[in-house]
């Protein structure tokens, strides 16, 4: 009797043991992410090349670097645990952009003998913004553990590019320039549901891959444009709307770009 309690308890403990090495580390830090916890997704191309280039004889391997998802260009990716099973995501880009050039032009009103110059400017801006927000489950007691959920993104676009010119439009040989054109605003909604798998390397550190099926509806609407014009006495701005063309999109598939792979980091 004694015997047979004495190995039964040796197997509970050697359970118990097994369990504590697949859900902590050595130095016993969890391995899997808990209540509380917040994390980043990182595309893992950059280092899975560098991974394999290693073997393969490459001299030219470059270090890899920090990248964004390829599903999800220039958005940062994130995660935040409610608990162990289940987590809201966020995607977010908040893109503002503009460039300005200079040019150096000879001075028309100078006579064509002189070397004076005026400077012609160009602007451009955009505007390139991407929000998302979903919710994950999640299953599995080991490293390895099955994803699925649901999730919306939303996206606004828009760019205008504007001409500030150094001489007067009656010294030009034409009657009309460009002052001004904008893009129609873009505007795109995607709703989507995905399933994947994501394997823990180390605490708190795991690679992970999806499929997605998004239902998906994009517009872009009409450009404007403002131009200014010589009438032979003096010169206006005329402005042009609904100028280029307007497109619309629907579609309901999965979305082969959402499968890559990515490193997600919990802290």
């Amino acid at each position: 009797m004694k015997k047979s309690v004495f190995l039964a308890a040796a197997f509970c403990i050697a359970g118990a043991t097994f369990a504590q090495d697949v859900l902590t580390s050595k130095k016993g830090m969890p391995i899997l992410p808990e209540a509380g916890d917040y994390s980043i997704g990182i595309d893992a191309t950059p280092f899975l090349d560098y991974a394999g280039n290693m073997f393969n004889g490459n001299v030219g391997n470059v270090s890899p670097s920090f990248a964004y998802g390829v599903d999800r260009p220039l958005a940062i990716y994130g995660k935040r645990f409610i608990d162990a099973n289940s987590a809201y995501r966020a995607t977010i880009r908040l893109g503002f952009g503009s460039m300005d050039t200079l040019n150096m032009v000879q001075d028309l009103s100078s006579g064509a003998a002189s070397n004076a110059k005026v400077e012609d400017k160009i602007s451009a801006s955009a505007m390139n913004i991407t929000l998302g927000l979903g919710k994950e489950w999640r299953r599995g007691n080991g490293r390895l553990q099955g994803v699925y959920g649901v999730e919306g993104l939303i996206n606004l676009n828009s760019k205008k590019i504007t001409n500030e010119y150094g001489n007067s439009i009656d010294t030009i040989s034409g009657t009309s320039r460009v002052l001004e054109t904008k893009n129609g605003l873009g505007f795109g909604l995607t709703a989507r549901g995905f399933v994947g798998v994501e394997y823990f390397i180390a605490p708190k550190m795991s690679l992970g891959a999806e499929y997605g099926y998004a239902l998906g509806f994009n517009v872009q609407g009409y450009g404007e444009s403002t131009n200014e014009v010589f009438n032979g006495t003096a010169s206006e701005e005329i402005t042009s709307e609904d100028t280029g063309t307007k497109t619309s999109g629907f579609g309901l598939d999965t979305d082969a770009s959402g499968f890559n792979i990515k490193f997600n980091f919990h802290f």
